[in-house]
């Protein structure tokens, strides 16, 4: 099993096929992953574990356990721990193309934005 450690948490990579992967993803308390989109993609997000405040475009959408969104292709969103417990997320990634570097960063916490606008960074989430 593919693990990738990020300054905000873990992936795991749970199973690969041709046009979809399907990842849980481990996000620290207070941490968040970058603001991002991707060209390739669209992205499913169950949590699990946790609560999250998720941006998707200009919407703020809170989610508990059971709750669930989806992420268009080439939608702007990002996902923050707000509870104290790590928050545990299920994504099914969809598309042509999942390669890690399919990722455009416009915020990031960790330095990790692309410098300029529209830039792609080859780093995870």
């Amino acid at each position: 099993m593919e693990r990738g450690d990020r300054p905000w948490g873990y992936f795991l990579v749970l199973h690969e096929d041709a046009r979809y992967k399907v990842k849980q993803f481990v996000v620290n308390p207070g941490s968040r992953l970058s603001l991002q989109r991707h060209r390739h993609r669209a992205e499913h997000w169950q949590v699990v574990r946790g609560e999250a405040v998720v941006t998707r475009g200009k919407e703020i959408v809170r989610l508990l356990p059971g709750g669930s969104i989806d992420i268009p292709l080439g939608a702007l969103h990002r996902v923050e721990c707000v509870g104290k417990e790590n928050l545990v997320i299920i994504e099914v990634q969809m598309g042509e193309y999942l390669g890690e570097d399919d990722i455009e960063r416009f915020e990031d916490d960790y330095g990790r934005a692309a410098t300029a606008p529209g830039a792609t960074d080859s780093k995870m989430k």
